[in-house]
């Protein structure tokens, strides 16, 4: 019985061990290498051969310097306005998110740019508590090892902007018929808009209430600087 209990711990070290070290190693490989493909790509292209749709993936990687200046400013605006003053988590946007949600009213999300990206780029959607734990795991070791600059560099370029669009180039030119680095300050305000759910709202034929969050959205960004990227 000492026998099967010492092989039960050596195989659960093992694999604690391999978890650490195979998420690290990957972390840190993606602090430089393009990500290409995620988690959420795939399961999207799955969902469509099952409904016997052709596969739409577009999705082209750049830098985040070969992007419109307006793009992470935009989305700061939108999605998190303490990106660059909390290390993760925003606690006072979860808290409010609580007693919105507790008092009845419309659910909100407290999630950052960075668990965003974490879970973007590592993991799938869900609401169960492994993967919440998961995604706590990985923002703070993209905080830790990647910091802002490439957060927001990969986020731009992984986030899901429409139906089998993803990134700031793949959208610029399917929606706009540019580049990344041509979209206007309304056209990234107008994307920025529509990542609360990409798949129902279009930045390519927006509605009367996305033209209003466009509005809502620009007036903010009016009080963030330009998020200026730095390579060290």
């Amino acid at each position: 019985m000492k026998s099967v209990f010492k092989t039960i711990q050596k195989w659960l070290r093992g694999i604690v061990i391999f978890f650490f070290a195979s998420t690290i190693l990957t972390v840190v490989a993606y602090k430089w290498l393009p990500v290409y493909v995620t988690p959420l790509m795939v399961i999207r292209c799955v969902e469509q051969v099952g409904r016997g749709e052709q596969i739409r993936l577009r999705h082209h990687w750049v830098p985040l310097e070969e992007m419109s200046v307006y793009m992470p400013v935009a989305v700061i605006a939108s999605e998190d306005q303490r990106f660059l003053e909390h290390h993760g988590f925003d606690f006072d946007a979860i808290d409010k998110a609580i007693q919105e949600n507790k008092a009845g009213k419309r659910q909100r999300g407290g999630s950052t740019i960075s668990q965003q990206t974490a879970k973007n780029v590592f993991l799938w959607n869900g609401h169960s508590w492994v993967r919440k734990g998961l995604e706590v795991y990985f923002t703070a070791l993209i905080e830790l090892i990647w910091g802002k600059q490439r957060i927001m560099e990969v986020y731009l370029n992984s986030i899901e902007m429409g139906d089998g669009i993803y990134g700031a180039e793949a959208v610029a030119q399917f929606h706009f018929g540019c580049t990344a680095a041509q979209l206007t300050r309304p056209n990234c305000a107008l994307i920025a808009a529509t990542l609360p759910n990409p798949l129902r709202f279009s930045s390519k034929e927006p509605s009367p209430y996305m033209l209003k969050r466009q509005t809502w959205i620009m007036r903010q960004m009016k009080h963030i600087g330009l998020f200026q990227p730095s390579r060290n």
